[in-house]
Order: structure tokens, then C-alpha cells, then sequence
């Protein structure tokens, strides 16, 4: 037999996991950020906004070497 402190505390979990799952239901909407268009990016203030180059793709750094394991 369980005490009344136990049944309240059970009782109060199950009442509070419900409203947070009917809380839940009406989330909608996308899952990430949305990119901004290139031309809308402001640049933080106090240094000046740096000029796209059309012909150029940004760098991106390549994997580094791993050394082989140590046998």
C-alpha cells in the first residue's frame, strides 16, 4: 500500500508531464535558423562590411593529417 505523499507525488508528475506534452502540441514552425540572403548580413559594429567576391568560394580548411597510431 502506498502512502499519501507518494500517490500525491505520483499524481503530480503524471499531471505535470501531461500539460507539458498538450503545451507541446501547437509547436510549429522550421527547426533551424533560416540563412540570411548575403546582401542583409551587417557586419559587427565598428569594422566595415567585408565585399563579396562573385568569382571566389570562400575557404574552407581541409581534415588535418592524423598521425598513425603509436604500436
Amino acid at each position: 500500500m502506498l502512502c499519501w505523499a507518494r500517490q500525491l507525488f505520483i499524481l503530480m508528475v503524471v499531471l505535470l508531464g501531461i500539460g507539458q506534452m498538450m503545451a507541446a502540441c501547437g509547436q510549429k514552425g522550421p527547426l533551424f535558423l533560416p540563412e540570411e540572403p548575403a546582401g542583409q548580413r551587417q557586419a559587427p559594429s565598428g569594422s566595415p562590411a567585408p565585399s563579396p567576391q562573385p568569382d571566389q568560394a570562400p575557404e574552407i580548411p581541409g581534415p588535418e593529417a592524423v598521425p598513425p597510431p603509436v604500436r
